[in-house]
């Protein structure tokens, strides 16, 4: 008979993996490949993506991401998030993890699959301004704006709770620039400041409205099983923590607090973390084949055990 502990592992695992009792075989499939990628060992978007971190920055790049109507029109008109959101998470999870640990032609092939599968997804929405304005989730200023939203949210929640990034923080954003590119965003922002400028550029063209509460209050309690639920409030407590003011007040979000007084979210969100990391394992599954893979072309030369 299955005990409490190997349930909860079990269900956490399948949480990012689709409900799947195996490692997915794209994962596996990273071993494969002709080059060292377009990152490696002592990257930041390895250490920032090899961190659990990402937990955190997913939630928060989903609240980002629903400020901009027309990515939000996109989202709420086509995507199966509420009658399928681990499947969604899969796919997201693939992605990255595909432009972060796979060949170069690996991580070309899944962003243009995205594309491919973006060009489907159009409608319109309303701006703020009134006007009836058409979308589509290739539109050149939706890409850049979900690029936005994914490397400050990954940026900050990693600068909260995780390790040293390599380079620092500008590294950071200089390295998922790549993948901006890779999703046709023109000149994606390659430092810290040119990040906030261009997010700043998009202010005026976010709201909060009726659509964003639903979506905001799905993502504060999503489906999960009940095993999961309590650390799952930790951690999107501390995305809420670490967005910055100005959004955080757009989304009308508060950091936790009793009464007048704030309670910590940091030691608890790297407590959540750290048990998480134990279920799942120091090296995900993905890097582990891209390590695999560069010693198979001598540009690694021992296992690391890291994440």
């Amino acid at each position: 008979m299955e005990n409490v502990l190997s349930r909860w592992r079990r269900e956490l695992r399948g949480t990012f993996s689709n409900n799947s009792a195996a490692i997915p075989q794209w994962e596996l499939d990273l071993e494969q490949g002709s080059d060292g990628g377009y990152f490696g060992p002592g990257t930041a978007a390895w250490a920032v993506h090899g961190s659990m971190t990402t937990l955190v920055a997913g939630i928060q790049s989903l609240l980002l991401q629903a400020l901009h109507p027309g990515a939000l029109a996109g989202v709420h008109d086509h995507s199966d998030y509420r009658s399928d959101p681990l499947g969604r998470l899969a796919g997201t999870i693939r992605w990255i993890f595909t432009v972060s640990y796979g060949d170069t032609t690996a991580a070309q092939n899944a962003s243009a699959k995205v594309l491919r599968i973006h060009k489907y997804v159009q409608g319109t929405f309303t701006t703020n301004s009134g006007e009836d304005r058409h979308y589509g989730a290739n539109d050149p200023d939706l890409l850049r704006w979900v690029h936005l939203a994914f490397t400050q949210a990954f940026l900050a929640t990693h600068q909260g709770y995780g390790g040293p990034i390599p380079g620092g923080p500008d590294a950071y954003v200089a390295d998922w620039a790549v993948a901006g590119a890779l999703m046709q965003v023109e000149s994606p922002p390659v430092t810290v400041q040119e990040l906030r400028a261009q997010l700043a550029a998009y202010t005026p063209e976010l709201r909060y409205d009726a659509r964003v509460a639903e979506t905001v209050s799905f993502i504060r309690n999503p489906p999960l099983p009940r095993s999961q639920q309590l650390g799952y409030k930790v951690l999107f407590a501390a995305a809420v923590a670490t967005l910055p003011p100005e959004y955080r007040e757009l989304l009308r979000l508060h950091t936790p607090r009793l009464g007048p007084i704030p309670l910590p979210v940091r030691c608890p969100a790297k407590a959540v973390l750290a048990v998480v990391g134990w279920s799942l394992g120091a090296t995900s599954p993905s890097e582990k084949s891209a390590r695999t893979r560069r010693r198979r072309l001598g540009l690694e030369s021992s296992p690391s055990n890291h994440r």
